[in-house]
């Protein structure tokens, strides 16, 4: 591990439900880069992102976050290192019975910021992700784009280092994909945040990814950049590109 890794994953393993889910995962996110990692469905992303939250607890390997042991670590120093991290997840997960005001003041408030540099933030922070005047409304009068949104400022809101995206371009139409694939590099580029992003949205992984890794049967079968990946003789990363049915993966 170097000064220039926010994660580095050695020798991740978990299974679930007596199924090998992830075998051997060794993986490195540097700061400050977006890293998209793709898979067909059940190929364990989700399992290796709620690793990475600290949902889930490996059967064996480690996780180091800023230099600290992750796995293993004690309550205190677990807490010093949730604290860096931001979540996005696929429907939003914002609080139905919150406004939006308050959902983004939610982690300010748990972070002690006084009500006062809460107002004058929330603004802030709801045009950075393209939105106005939505403060007094509730999720469900929110468009699914918009919830997404709202969902990233309430994350953003307080100052992560760390950003974990969940299918961020799920259920939203091809305009929106693009308009969340935009705020995802907006927000690197503005804070210097490092991003992991699980994603079965090729196109979306190509746009955003300084760099692109691939799971399949619980192992990384490719990481590179997405010029690699286009260019990539690897079979299962074709199929998986091109979305053909028929090939070495099976997609029944």
């Amino acid at each position: 591990m170097t000064a220039e890794n926010k994660i580095t994953i050695i020798d991740l393993h978990k299974s679930l439900r007596d199924k090998n889910v992830l075998e051997g995962i060794n993986l490195d996110v540097r700061k400050g880069e977006i890293l998209s990692i793709i898979g067909k469905s059940g190929s364990g992303k989700s399992v290796l992102l709620k690793h990475i939250i600290g949902i889930f607890k490996p059967d064996r390997g480690d996780i180091i976050i800023d230099g600290i042991q992750y796995t293993g670590s004690s309550e205190k120093e677990r807490i010093s290192i949730e604290s860096r991290i931001g979540i996005l997840f696929q429907g939003a997960a914002l609080f139905d019975s919150m406004n939006i005001y308050d959902n983004i003041a939610f982690g300010m408030r748990r972070k002690k910021i006084s009500e006062e540099e809460i107002g004058k933030q929330i603004p802030e922070i709801l045009r950075q992700v393209g939105l106005k005047d939505v403060e007094d409304k509730m999720p469900s009068e929110l468009s699914g784009g918009m919830q997404k949104r709202a969902g990233l400022a309430r994350s953003i809101a307080i100052r992560p280092e760390i950003m974990l995206y969940d299918e961020p371009t799920t259920g939203v139409d091809p305009i929106t994909g693009g308009a969340v694939d935009r705020l995802i590099v907006d927000m690197r580029n503005t804070y210097g945040i490092t991003s992991v992003v699980v994603t079965h949205d090729i196109k979306s992984a190509c746009r955003i990814s300084d760099r692109i890794a691939m799971l399949h049967n619980g192992r990384i079968i490719f990481n590179g950049s997405p010029e690699e990946i286009k260019k990539t003789t690897n079979p299962y990363v074709q199929q998986l590109i091109e979305g053909k049915a028929h090939g070495p993966i099976n997609i029944s």
